[in-house]
């Protein structure tokens, strides 16, 4: 019998979003989850699946059954001819990449944040950059799926073919994810070179920057000109850090964090802080190498809010302009340091950001020092509105305010997600709150 856990309170790694499920579950085995779709079909009850509750908005919440997969962590099977490996879908990533190192394989590409589940990387659309490279989905190549009547799918790209095609970005609405086997390469060593440079240079030569490092990515600091662009890439060179306590946790996170703090009765402060920061921590050359996970995965210090839409590649000058003369024409709109710019190659998958097309993620963020919230607003729905004029789709895992009628001009395929959906789940199970917004 599974056991579950009345009154516990879920709250993303940011703390913005929360709930109370009526039931918590942590099952050890497929036989277990089984139970609790069983129990919660003739009780008639919603269901939702977590993971590392690392996404910015309530895509994760229910006021029904919560089923945490934490305890369906192994890895169980390592391919080392295909290059493969076959994980449960609760396993983290950060300990997913030691089991690789192993055997000398690695993941391609990677999201920031390693303590991440393998199923809900996928499940969101977790995007690294590098245009030759896709979302973190493109990297599976089949997933067992069990559906709300509890019958157990074996998806790929020659079995069950497009519930595959669905089920790589899943949002949690299509059942629950039991295993992914994902495509990986040899071992890899990265290293990581950031400098300096402004806007204008880096829109007016971003194809050449695109060609240069093929995982390319850029940081502008809104109320100026200042940019960081950071190039990682293949090499043979030991592991290296320029990194010191002093610089990033003393300055780049406790004296950035009480400057913050002070500027929510100063607004007018936000571009000083911006202007300094980057003439304090950014202005330099600095290099990194190590292992690639190690250079991909860094620590997300600060709470903060977040938006992180794709445009299409092409639209990249036009969006960030807009939004710097945005800021310039409302000086009473801050905007905190960086907005991050990466890339994405297009897939083929029905709700990736990226379908059929290469595209820009454009990612801007406020901080919440000491777990204050900062009026944002005005500088959120100036950036909707940007985003949408340029065709842009947000990232699922992140807040957002759009509606079905959005979603439905922003992806092509978005009936055909639709009908799996209520083929594979007739009654909504799997819904929540949040989803309800992007299918009714």
């Amino acid at each position: 019998m599974v056991h579950g856990y009345k009154g516990v309170k879920f709250q993303n790694w940011a703390k913005t979003y929360g709930c109370c499920p009526e039931m918590y579950y942590q099952p050890t085995s497929v036989e277990e989850i089984k139970e609790v779709l069983a129990l919660a079909r003739q009780q008639n009850k919603r269901v939702k699946v977590v993971g590392g509750g690392h996404s910015p908005s309530d895509i994760a919440c229910t006021d029904g059954f919560m089923i945490h997969m934490g305890k369906m962590n192994r890895v169980l099977q390592v391919d080392t001819e295909k290059k493969q490996v076959t994980v449960e879908a609760g396993i983290l990533l950060a300990d997913l990449h030691p089991q690789l190192d192993k055997h000398g394989l690695a993941l391609s590409n990677l999201g920031a944040v390693s303590e991440v589940t393998a199923a809900g990387v996928i499940g969101s659309g977790t995007h690294n950059t590098g245009i030759k490279h896709g979302i973190l989905a493109t990297q599976v190549v089949a997933l067992t799926l069990l559906t709300a009547d509890g019958t157990i799918l074996e998806c790929s790209e020659s079995s069950n073919a497009e519930v595959f095609q669905a089920a790589r970005v899943h949002l949690g609405c299509l059942g629950v994810i039991l295993t992914i086997t994902l495509q990986c390469v040899p071992q890899f060593h990265l290293q990581e070179t950031s400098f300096p440079s402004t806007l204008k240079e880096v829109l007016d030569n971003l194809d050449s920057h695109l060609k240069k490092s093929e995982y390319f990515r850029f940081l502008w600091f809104p109320h100026s000109e200042n940019v960081s662009i950071i190039y990682q890439d293949h090499t043979n060179k030991p592991p290296s850090s320029s990194a010191s306590w002093f610089w990033d946790y003393a300055i780049g996170f406790y004296l950035l964090e009480f400057l913050l703090w002070i500027s929510t009765f100063l607004p007018g402060l936000v571009g000083c802080i911006n202007r300094f920061f980057f003439w304090l921590l950014f202005t330099g050359r600095k290099e990194n190498s190590n292992l690639s996970h190690r250079i991909f995965s860094y620590e997300c210090r600060f709470k903060q809010h977040v938006q992180d839409w794709a445009i299409p590649r092409e639209k990249t000058k036009e969006a960030l302009l807009e939004l710097k003369a945005m800021l310039e024409a409302n000086p009473k709109v801050v905007a905190h340091y960086p907005v991050e710019v990466r890339f994405a190659r297009g897939d083929d998958i029905l709700l990736s950001p990226c379908f059929q097309r290469d595209s820009c993620y454009m990612n801007i963020i406020m901080y919440r020092p000491y777990g204050k919230d900062v009026p944002r607003l005005d500088y959120w729905l100036a950036y909707e509105t940007i985003m949408k004029k340029v065709g842009g789709r947000p990232h699922w895992a992140k807040a957002h305010n759009c509606t079905r009628k959005d979603f439905e001009k922003m992806y092509p395929a978005f009936a055909k997600f639709c009908a799996i959906r209520e083929k594979l789940d007739p009654t909504g199970m799997f819904l929540n709150a949040y989803l309800e917004k992007v299918f009714y």
